[in-house]
């Protein structure tokens, strides 16, 4: 039996397929499209869906879409009318593509993809939790769903157990984890739904000097974890932005412009709200525990990419195991949708081992074989150097000590918004210049942003506090502490960006300035390959850790064909870039001729 999910039409949409309960595709829009977080409907990403699994739409049986269109215009309807005359610009804006599309998805779904079959619907955080639970290592477990909202809710807890999911309690809109976080992103001048990891990043240069006027003006928190937003700063429910005049008042001043210099307040502000987002995230897994009495926990929407606020719920021993779709946000709920169908309504079981998960590394995307990318670089006159695959993490394990900054193109495409080794950047970890290096000549993102490392998973413990895999690098832990160097007086006494150059431990380059850093364990079973260079680079330099960051620059999506790399590496002051088992040096390049089309070049759409 063939399950097509599908998420579209707000951001980030996505498509999965499982064959008789079995993930077995499953890409962004945006890796094909090429238009970063991309909503429209996900017409290439089904495509490829299909075609990996040799198929046709006309072999699908169900197509799942990851929430209910009817019940998310209501809660719009609702809102403009609890809010008018005041959300009548909003209301104008949005109401033409509902009218349009929207609320005629079954016949959209259906003239799309010339599919006449059976098209279901489950609810926004259904299809969250279903992500989070079915793919999980585990029989029986409780979960949590934060995000911005679905249809009305915005936080949901329940349980899985074998192949159901039951929700207990949610949150409805407008009360949001993900909107008072996006109203801060949106308040310290970066993009609202993908700005929020630079919130995250920003936080620890700054003091949590205005959480207790979070908590005592914009939000009502309880024990549980529940909490009410007071509505008077907001302008989301209503409005085109974030926040408004009473919010600019209650924190001093305007929003900041997008692009101008970050100060210290922006700093503090990251650090606050991220402390609160937290305390909500504590207290609920808490609560949850509680009431539930599971020892697994499992976490999905936009919220769980907060691997921050998760590696306090692992730090805090709440519950001895976690596990966290690795594509959290909406994108997720495409593969979410398809399992909802397959165990909840069609009543199928779940095979689990307790041990390994069902996602498969997340490497679910496009793969490219050795002689389509042969094809590529000889049509295009590039020199490369073909080595076997055994030789491989010796050649790279070298490049790396030599401090080059490498491109690795390998295998499927990851799913979701993390490089896992396969579309990954990567370069030594040891050095201290590698961070500013790779941010300002590679990424030409700003120098605040703190890379994450790839470690090997039987070694993890060795380098950071922590006990567990952490494959999806979405667990945040400190770097060991006899690795740390512990700060000079005078170096304490910094403040904000000045912190940022400080040597902090003997892997500086991965090392955030409060001593953490974004895990991905990297396994044998799931990247032999990454695996093996990295076990070289170990062998050879005493090193298992590497920096590992997105194969992309700022405001693209991670690369996904031979060519799109290939152009990010001819952008970029990278030295080298492995395709497959091709290996490409930039001095042997043509020079980069400014003028060229590279879109028109390599016919990218």
């Amino acid at each position: 039996m063939n399950i097509l999910g599908i998420s579209a039409f707000y951001h980030d949409s996505a498509a999965a397929l499982i064959v008789d309960g079995k993930i077995i595709s499953a890409a962004q829009e945006e890796r094909f499209s090429r238009k970063k977080h991309d909503h429209r409907f996900p017409k290439n990403a089904i495509q490829f869906c299909l075609e990996e699994a040799n198929i046709s739409i006309a072999d699908i049986d169900f197509v799942a879409f990851y929430d209910k269109p009817f019940l998310k215009f209501e809660r719009i309807l609702e809102t403009y009318l609890t809010y008018a005359p005041k959300g009548i610009k909003s209301f104008i804006k949005a109401m033409p593509i509902w009218i349009k599309e929207k609320l005629w998805l079954k016949e959209v779904i259906g003239s799309e993809l010339n599919y006449n079959g059976k098209i279901l619907f489950p609810e926004h955080h259904q299809s969250h939790a279903a992500s989070a639970f079915y793919p999980s290592p585990f029989e029986d477990a409780a979960f949590i769903t934060f995000d911005g909202v679905g249809e009305w809710t915005t936080t949901s807890i329940g349980v899985g157990e074998n192949n159901k999911i039951k929700i207990l309690a949610d949150i409805k809109f407008p009360h949001s984890l993900g909107l008072l976080y996006s109203a801060f992103t949106y308040y310290t001048g970066f993009k609202v739904n993908s700005g929020e990891y630079k919130i995250m990043g920003l936080a620890p240069y700054g003091e949590p000097k205005y959480v207790d006027l979070i908590l005592n003006e914009l939000m009502d928190l309880k024990e549980d974890g529940s909490f009410k937003l007071n509505m008077k700063y907001f302008n989301f429910a209503a409005g085109l932005t974030m926040t408004n005049s009473k919010f600019d008042k209650l924190f001093g001043g305007k929003p900041r412009k997008p692009e101008s210099d970050l100060t210290q307040r922006e700093m503090d502000l990251a650090r606050s709200v991220q402390d609160v987002t937290e305390l909500v995230m504590l207290r609920t897994a808490e609560h949850v525990k509680k009431i539930t009495g599971k020892k697994n926990l499992c976490l999905a929407g936009g919220v769980a990419l907060n691997c921050v606020g998760n590696g306090k719920i692992l730090q805090e021993k709440i519950f001895d195991n976690i596990w966290i779709q690795p594509a959290a946000g909406d994108a997720g709920g495409a593969l979410g949708a398809a399992l909802f169908i397959w165990h909840q309504y069609l009543a199928n079981q779940r095979k689990v081992n307790g041990k390994s998960d069902s996602q498969q590394g997340s490497y679910l995307g496009q793969k490219f074989e050795k002689e389509e990318i042969k094809e590529f670089l000889n049509s295009k006159s590039i020199n490369y150097k073909e080595y076997r695959e055994e030789e491989i993490p010796t050649v790279i394990a070298k490049l790396l000590n030599e401090e080059k900054v490498i491109g690795w193109f390998n295998g499927r495409a990851e799913f979701g918004p993390r490089a896992l080794g396969n579309r990954s950047i990567i370069g030594d970890a040891r050095s201290q210049k590698m961070q500013s290096i790779m941010n300002l000549k590679i990424k030409f993102r700003e120098s605040f942003r703190p890379f994450a490392p790839s470690v090997l998973e039987e070694k993890v413990s060795d380098y950071f506090e922590i006990d567990v895999a952490s494959p999806y690098m979405l667990l945040v832990a400190d770097v060991k502490r006899n690795r740390q160097k512990r700060m000079s007086e005078t170096e304490k006494k910094l403040f904000g960006i000045e912190k940022l150059n400080i040597k902090r431990s003997d892997i500086p380059a991965i090392t955030h300035v409060d001593y953490s850093a974004r895990i991905q364990t990297v396994s044998k079973e799931t990247n032999p390959l990454y695996h093996a260079t990295i076990s070289k680079f170990d062998e050879l330099y005493g090193s298992a850790v590497i920096v590992n960051t997105s194969f992309n620059v700022r405001g693209e999506p991670i690369v996904n064909r031979p060519e799109e790399a290939y152009t990010c590496f001819m952008r970029t002051d990278m030295d080298y870039l492995l395709l497959g088992n091709l290996l490409l040096d930039k001095n042997d390049m043509k020079k980069l001729d400014k003028d060229i089309d590279w879109k028109k070049e390599f016919e990218l759409d």
